[in-house]
């Protein structure tokens, strides 16, 4: 009996032994588990954090973007109405420039080759007492030298016939035909000297028949000889004027003057009559002497109307520098005006 007690005390002594040790490594497993279970749930809580972040950085940025969408709206829809306005305003210009009538300018005299559409953007003819100075030299004739020299012996009627000579002829009675009415004026030529064109003196510029008696001497001129500048600044300045317009293609090429005695003509033998041309150094000389020594003083404006010829690069220049010391204009207009 007390055997089989003993027997049973051991066997409850060997399943409690077994269900305790169990136990332990049932707790160990549980705990391993659950500390890991910690840890994703840590890992867990920081990507909600991170994604509650973020989306509250993207909530942040689609706020931002939707109040520069409403801003950009709003100067549209300013933008939209400017334009309206304008195009209304537009709308409205064209329709009072279509319905202006454009004024005309009474020109003193008829001339078919001096319509509106020939005026020349900041060339106005204006002042008390006008001169035309128009050169009449061999060279106005045509626009290249070859043709220049060609022209030079055929007979009288062929050089009056040159292109560049019809056209400065066009220029001068362009020129005429917008003087101010109350104004005087005189034409005058220059080769190697200069004339007087129609009645001498002051004319009238509304007096047709003075105007006529111009255009009248003007069709008969034949251009013919050098270019002796400073005879037609002689001529200029003894007439006193307040205003000139001088036609020419270029530098000169003679002088009035006694330039063996002048040091800056040194090296220029043909002013000296030991040449029969003269290069483009010495010309430059030649203008420079005699807008000083004879010009008009500087209070009274020049404009010059240039028709260049080739082989005279350093003439543009020049006359502009005179013109600008004057308040004059210097123009090189195209070939289709006038």
């Amino acid at each position: 009996m007390s055997c089989g007690l003993g027997a049973v005390i051991l066997v409850f002594m060997l399943v409690k032994y077994n269900v305790d040790v169990a136990g332990a490594r049932e707790n160990q497993s549980l705990e391993l588990e659950l500390t890991q279970l910690a840890a994703e749930e840590a890992a867990l809580s920081r990507q909600v954090a991170a994604a509650r972040a973020d989306q509250s950085t993207v909530e942040t940025d689609v706020r931002s973007a939707s109040a520069q969408l409403a801003q950009i709206e709003i100067q549209l829809a300013d933008k939209r109405r400017q334009s309206a306005r304008q195009q209304k305003d537009l709308t409205a210009l064209k329709k009072t420039i279509e319905k202006t009538e454009i004024a005309k300018t009474s020109d003193l005299v008829d001339d078919a080759n001096a319509g509106e559409q020939d005026y020349v953007v900041g060339l106005k003819v204006e002042g008390d007492k006008i001169i035309v100075l128009l050169d009449s030299s061999a060279s106005m004739t045509d626009e290249v030298l070859i043709d220049v020299i060609r022209r030079k012996n055929r007979p009288d009627q062929e050089k009056q016939a040159g292109p560049k000579w019809q056209r400065s002829k066009r220029i001068v009675q362009w020129v005429l035909a917008r003087l101010p009415h109350d104004s005087l004026f005189q034409v005058i030529a220059y080769d190697e000297k200069a004339r007087s064109l129609g009645a001498s003196g002051w004319l009238k510029a509304n007096n047709p028949q003075a105007q006529n008696g111009v255009r009248a001497a003007l069709s008969g001129l034949v251009p013919s000889g050098a270019t002796n500048l400073q005879a037609g600044l002689k001529a200029v300045t003894r007439a006193a004027p307040t205003n000139v317009y001088l036609v020419t293609d270029g530098l000169p090429t003679k002088g009035d003057s006694n330039f063996k005695s002048l040091n800056p003509f040194a090296s220029c033998s043909s002013l000296r009559g030991a040449s029969n041309t003269i290069s483009g150094a010495c010309r430059l000389k030649l203008f420079q002497h005699s807008v000083d020594k004879d010009g008009p003083t500087r209070d009274v404006p020049v404009n010059v109307i240039l028709l260049p010829i080739e082989g005279d690069p350093q003439a543009s220049s020049a006359y502009w520098s005179w013109t600008s010391a004057t308040g004059g204009l210097l123009i090189s207009p195209a070939a289709s005006w006038p």
